[in-house]
């Protein structure tokens, strides 16, 4: 995870952006990945950990309709968690995690597994992706992490090859 987070840290600083988090299964871990990185405060500006919705909507705004209508785990509400964290924080980018890690809390809908990731820039562009992960909760939470910091790296690469 180390070299990820190396990674990612190097793209976000040679474009000159920070990266704000919006959490729920994984806790915090994405945080705490990036912050194993000496000088990450350089890139790494702020995570909200949002595990229950009241913190979702009373920290990141969003709205309860969304999460009535579709749930913590949707497209929905990461999209909103995302924007939310641009919204809360001075970061140029930011990412949104919610999912089922288990062992309970599954569906039929929505498997122990399902977690929703979602991207998003200051400009307003948002990207989001479910992936349904195996393993049990440890194992869906530590590849949420990398998932999450993969699609940062990714997003800051596509935008070096279209400037």
């Amino acid at each position: 995870m180390d070299e990820l987070s190396i990674q990612v840290g190097a793209a976000l600083k040679a474009q000159g952006m920070m990266l704000a988090t919006a959490e729920s299964c994984t806790g915090g871990g994405v945080a705490q990945a990036v912050t194993e990185i000496s000088g990450s405060s350089v890139w790494f500006e702020r995570g909200f950990v949002t595990y229950t919705n009241t913190a979702k909507v009373e920290m990141l705004g969003v709205r309860q309709a969304t999460l009535e209508a579709h749930g913590a785990v949707s497209e929905a509400t990461v999209r909103e968690m995302a924007a939310g964290a641009l919204q809360h924080s001075h970061a140029h980018i930011s990412l949104a995690i919610s999912g089922v890690a288990g062992p309970t809390g599954g569906s039929p809908e929505k498997p122990v597994g399902t977690v929703w990731f979602a991207w998003a820039l200051r400009d307003g562009e948002v990207f989001a992706r479910r992936h349904l992960l195996p393993g049990d909760r440890a194992a869906v939470r530590q590849q949420s992490v990398r998932i999450a910091l993969q699609g940062v790296l990714e997003l800051l690469q596509s935008r070096t090859e279209t400037v």
